[in-house]
């Protein structure tokens, strides 16, 4: 008999009031108001390791969502992603408490330097000794090009192509500027370094230039565990060629499972083993001891949701104005410079029209993702189901209200899920990337494009990702 797949799980949050969800931080229960204090995310962190998961995702979004109305005024009122807080300050103190627990950390590429980045996520992989991942992003508001003085966001592809040059920058700081055993902390000798096994990166690329000895040695995991959300026709090539894990939406289970199929082809395409790749859906989990309680507690969930608050999110992840539209009508497609794969799953790989006012719901219509409402054994089914059906690995556990909901999820489904079979019992000793990937190691696989940055010899090649990817 096969054995079951066991399921990933993380919680998905953001250093915000609201998350996925516009208003629930008004909810008389939800704590998230307290979103810019320690003692709310050293809560969490336990909760979540108490629960075996797998890590805190944390989004982060830069700029502030205007595109709604023409203006910042509805997401400012109903605290849409905004205000935010800077995500990989608050790491530190969620690792000081756990022992286990990733933390998938969200950074906008497009107004980092590489050099100075590398130091950051390799503090942070240090300190947490090995638990960090990076989710790359490349922006897609307006806003923040223009806070950040430029005129507006690169064009959807082209932000691609910094992508490409940026992570060819932090491979060769990450993995070759120090070679293994160049750290010797030898007292006796009085040599800290042995400085003919560091190296000197030179990369000079369109979009980025760096000249120096990486900051910091080497960390647990040298590259963090690479997480991305890109599966428009672009971000698929790209994330196929660097994620480790994917984090991926679909609204009903055929939209999912063709995403994961795409995403696996990529990969097969980019020379590389298609599930060496972790896939993870968002999931809209509510969850109560009997099925009436969890629709009960669904009804006073959806009280707080605001129909405005939502639409303005979505227009901003949209690139569209749903100000114009009317309740009853459909979406229409349209190419923007926002997230393409969003408008498309809504449009031209829907099953079914989706109404504005679908978007505008805490339901299964307004879900871009798995919703499920149940019993613990109903969620336990309906997850077990997506995942057998969809191909994926696990779930990105949307914030609702918090903690409420998490401690939900830890107390009543991962029971139930452990009694399939299906969900860890205890940890696995190792770095994020060994708990992911058992019987790997610490370090990026052989297969992956950045392991070939160890050589110190493409440490001084600008073009290295671009020539090996053409």
């Amino acid at each position: 008999m096969t054995k079951p797949r066991e399921l990933r799980i993380n919680a998905f949050n953001m250093m915000a009031p609201s998350h996925n969800w516009g208003g629930l931080w008004s909810h008389p229960r939800d704590r998230s108001v307290d979103y810019n204090t320690l003692d709310y995310w050293v809560d969490y962190a336990r909760t979540a390791e108490r629960g075996l998961l797998d890590g805190i995702f944390l989004a982060d979004v830069f700029g502030v969502y205007d595109v709604y109305g023409n203006s910042p005024d509805t997401a400012l009122a109903q605290a849409i992603q905004l205000p935010n807080a800077e995500p990989t300050l608050l790491v530190s103190a969620m690792a000081l408490v756990t022992r286990h627990l990733g933390f998938g950390i969200t950074a906008n590429l497009t107004y980092e330097h590489p050099y100075q980045f590398a130091r950051r996520f390799s503090t942070l992989d240090h300190l947490s000794g090995g638990r960090i991942g990076w989710n790359i992003v490349t922006g897609y508001l307006d806003s923040g090009a223009r806070g950040m003085g430029l005129p507006n966001n690169r064009a959807h592809d082209d932000r691609y192509d910094a992508a490409d040059e940026f992570l060819a920058a932090v491979y060769k700081l990450w993995e070759g500027s120090w070679q293994p055993g160049a750290v010797r902390r030898d007292r006796a000798a009085g040599l800290f370094t042995d400085s003919s096994k560091v190296h000197r990166v030179r990369h000079d690329a369109a979009h980025f230039k760096v000249d120096g000895i990486h900051l910091a040695e080497p960390s647990p995991q040298r590259t963090p565990l690479l997480y991305q959300a890109g599966t428009s026709t672009r971000g698929r090539a790209f994330a196929a060629r660097h994620a480790e894990a994917i984090f991926l939406n679909g609204q009903t289970r055929p939209v999912l499972a063709r995403a994961v199929r795409e995403i696996r082809e990529a990969a097969k395409d980019a020379g590389r083993d298609p599930y060496d790749i972790r896939l993870f859906a968002g999931a809209t989990v509510i969850v109560a001891p009997t099925r009436a309680e969890a629709h009960d507690l669904l009804a006073d969930y959806a009280a707080h949701v605001d129909q405005a608050g939502q639409l303005a999110l979505l227009s901003g992840w949209a690139g569209i104005d749903f100000s114009t539209y009317n309740p009853d009508d459909p979406i229409r497609y349209v190419e923007s410079n926002a997230i393409q794969s969003m408008v498309e799953n809504f449009t031209v790989r829907s099953e079914r029209p989706v109404r504005i006012g679908d978007l505008a719901a805490l339901s299964r219509a307004g879900a871009r993702s798995p919703f499920v409402v149940g019993s613990p054994q109903d969620v336990a089914d309906e997850l077990i189901a997506w995942a057998d059906e969809t191909d994926v690995d696990g779930f990105n556990l949307f914030r609702l209200v918090a903690p409420e909901s998490l401690e939900a999820f830890v107390d009543l489904v991962v029971p139930e899920l452990q009694s399939r079979g299906v969900y860890k019992t205890a940890y696995r000793d190792g770095t994020l990337r060994e708990k992911l990937f058992p019987g790997r190691g610490p370090l990026l696989h052989t297969t992956h494009p950045g392991a070939g940055y160890r050589d110190p010899a493409t440490l001084q090649s600008s073009h290295h990702a671009r020539d090996a990817a053409e």
